[in-house]
């Protein structure tokens, strides 16, 4: 039986707008319960895309996310609106961005991806829109976020003034779903396989965490808690932190997750985050290994190549170039061939039918690339023919997630 109790899954509130700041906490927890009546569902006209709950929440998101990381760094402001344009007249009803954007991270861009998306959402119904966002965990380069700080922690201070620069930069109110971008703690990131004991440090305990996010809940500033590039035992001591004390549960994880990085998440987060179990819906992000599964690289003087961003920025996302995943890749692509497929709607296709993935989390350029990746869902056959499953684990039997470096 799924662990929904409501010491573990925060009813959702209605937005500030909507509320008395001077309500008392009778009347505020009686606006909880009336809101748990009418369940979010922000899906935008008739789609072919599929509309799943995200963990214990009343989010009914669409199996597409849309990714917003390259708005103010490889598109300007015009190409990011038609590009949100396109994904919600697609059925697209939720979009991903982070106090960090957009990537790479540089003093000089933060926060353009928010401030893109920010006056586009001026013009939109704020409730057809499923906002999500994220706070940076901790780290000693990226201090320029704060107005004064050293160190990027992830307690009460620095939360709070995250959110409240997000709130401003994106005109709105209210966030649905707040995640920590990466763990205040030490845990092996971004291509780094093994945990390294002797990077233990002091860290903000989970359970003050919880009540700083509890805060902004109870403020009406955001609906909804989530983390990102987190671990079985993260997961499990915010689960268990909320259930002793009374405070938010999270939603959802978001992890990255495609044909050549599967092992972090199958080995035993599928069982953590399992619906009955903690139910913590997956928002797989880089499905296309940064744009790697699509093939353009293996052709290093191809147009398409030379303008990819594993090109455009040298050191960005090196574990899919040095690694055996070129070697991968070019055995999924010969898959996809033989199959009648694309190599996009192979590794989409993947990713989209794997039973403990909420939504995949797209990011696009071009208008181009979105259509495809969208096509890749709506025509793809679903699920993927036995035969071409099949194909899929005889290659991941040679290549165990060969981006590891």
């Amino acid at each position: 039986m799924a662990m929904a109790s409501t010491l573990l899954s925060p009813i959702p509130i209605l937005p500030p707008r909507l509320q008395s700041k001077r309500a008392s906490s009778s009347s505020f927890n009686l606006r909880r319960r009336s809101a748990a009546l009418s369940p979010i569902n922000a899906k935008i006209g008739e789609s072919p895309l599929q509309y799943r709950k995200l963990g214990d929440s009343e989010l009914s998101i669409s199996e597409i996310t849309l990714g917003t990381m390259t708005f103010g760094e490889q598109n300007t402001e015009k190409e990011a609106h038609e590009i949100l344009n396109h994904a919600f007249d697609s059925g697209i009803n939720i979009l991903d961005t982070a106090e960090a954007y957009p990537i790479p991270m540089k003093k000089e861009t933060q926060g353009r991806t928010d401030l893109y998306i920010g006056s586009w959402m001026k013009g939109k119904s704020r409730d057809k829109v499923i906002l999500a966002t994220k706070v940076c965990g901790y780290s000693e380069r990226s201090s320029y976020l704060r107005a004064n700080a050293k160190v990027l922690r992830v307690d009460a201070a620095n939360i709070k003034e995250s959110v409240e620069k997000s709130l401003k930069r994106l005109s709105t109110d209210y966030i649905d779903l707040l995640q920590i971008h990466w763990p205040d703690r030490y845990v092996a990131l971004f291509g780094e396989f093994s945990y390294d004991p002797a990077k233990w440090r002091e860290s903000v305990p989970f359970v003050e965490q919880l009540r700083a996010f509890q805060e902004l809940v109870n403020e009406g500033k955001v609906r909804y808690i989530g983390v990102s590039n987190e671990t079985s035992y993260g997961v499990m001591e915010f689960v268990h932190a909320a259930k002793l004390e009374g405070l938010p549960k999270i939603i959802s994880i978001q992890n990255n997750y495609s044909l050549l990085v599967r092992c972090k998440f199958e080995v035993d987060l599928v069982e953590v985050c399992h619906p009955n179990n903690c139910n913590i819906g997956l928002l797989a992000y880089s499905p296309l290994g940064g744009g790697t599964l699509s093939g353009k690289y293996l052709d290093i003087n191809s147009e398409a190549a030379k303008t990819g961003r594993l090109n455009l920025f040298p050191g960005y996302m090196e574990r899919y170039n040095r690694s055996a995943s070129k070697e991968a890749t070019q055995l999924y692509v010969e898959l996809a061939k033989k199959h009648g497929l694309t190599p996009v709607q192979l590794a989409l296709g993947f990713v989209r039918d794997r039973p403990f993935v909420t939504s995949s989390i797209i990011g696009a350029t071009s208008l181009d690339q979105l259509k495809e990746d969208i096509d890749a869902f709506t025509l793809t056959p679903r699920p993927l023919p036995t035969e071409v499953a099949d194909g899929i684990e005889d290659i991941f039997k040679r290549y165990k997630d060969p981006a590891i470096l």
